[in-house]
């Protein structure tokens, strides 16, 4: 299966970090950001990759030569949301399902692994939280997604995966209030027609947002170890959003 990695946009909540480095390639722990997501995608059995880039988009080509990637570099001229972006890719995964993904996060090998079932339905990998943070919710039953709320407790991580059904509802959306295209709004049209599930993230997911993210997950990585990954990656994550 395809994996599809958003990566166009400007970062900017991210400050002065972004003024000559693309978001995703902020370096953490003295490699780019996108270096973690591609090698545990690479683990959880994905080779075949596609970039949407953007800003910055000259400096996708020397990193991947650098750390001995592939992935077919797809340009969106236009930074014009998540929906416009994803749209681009519909001619890289060929009609076929595919897994999706914003170029600012990371997951667990696991995690990644789960999200990637091959049938009819669309998946979105959800997070438990205890609180309301700042990211967009979601409302389900019987693991069906039902809307995307402002409240309850599980908060949408941006990893998907999706049937090639996603580019005719991505076709069919309009601006939102603030003058993009959002992929939750095709997401919504699939939902609406019970064709989205909810997963749950079981081991960690990780945020690239803003500049204090970058303490975070660099001592996140330090302290890997495998055999205690699951809550060593938990508790850093609940750690960090109980401070955002």
């Amino acid at each position: 299966m395809k994996a599809v990695i958003m990566a166009a946009g400007k970062g900017v909540r991210m400050e002065g970090l972004t003024k000559k480095t693309q978001k995703v390639l902020i370096k953490i722990n003295g490699r780019p950001f996108l270096y973690y997501l591609l090698t545990n995608l690479q683990k959880a059995g994905y080779n075949d990759f596609g970039i949407i880039t953007g800003y910055k988009k000259e400096q996708f080509a020397p990193f991947l030569k650098k750390y001995g990637f592939k992935a077919t570099l797809i340009e969106q001229k236009e930074q014009l949301g998540t929906g416009h972006a994803a749209l681009q890719a519909e001619e890289f995964v060929g009609g076929e399902n595919f897994i999706c993904m914003g170029g600012d996060n990371l997951w667990s090998v696991e995690d990644l692994k789960a999200v990637g079932t091959d049938d009819d339905l669309n998946y979105i990998m959800g997070m438990k939280i205890e609180r309301l943070i700042r990211y967009g919710l979601l409302l389900f039953d019987q693991d069906l997604l039902n809307s995307m709320p402002e409240k309850p407790d599980t908060i949408n991580s941006g990893l998907y995966k999706f049937t090639p059904e996603i580019f005719s509802a991505l076709k069919n959306i309009e601006k939102s209030p603030r003058g993009e295209y959002e992929i939750n709004d095709a997401i919504m049209q699939l939902a609406q027609k019970r064709k989205v599930k909810v997963l749950k993230v079981n081991d960690y997911w990780l945020d690239l947002g803003c500049p204090e993210d970058v303490p975070r997950i660099s001592a996140f990585l330090k302290s890997f170890d495998s055999d205690r990954f699951h809550k060593v990656g938990r508790a850093i994550w609940i750690a960090a959003s109980q401070k955002s």
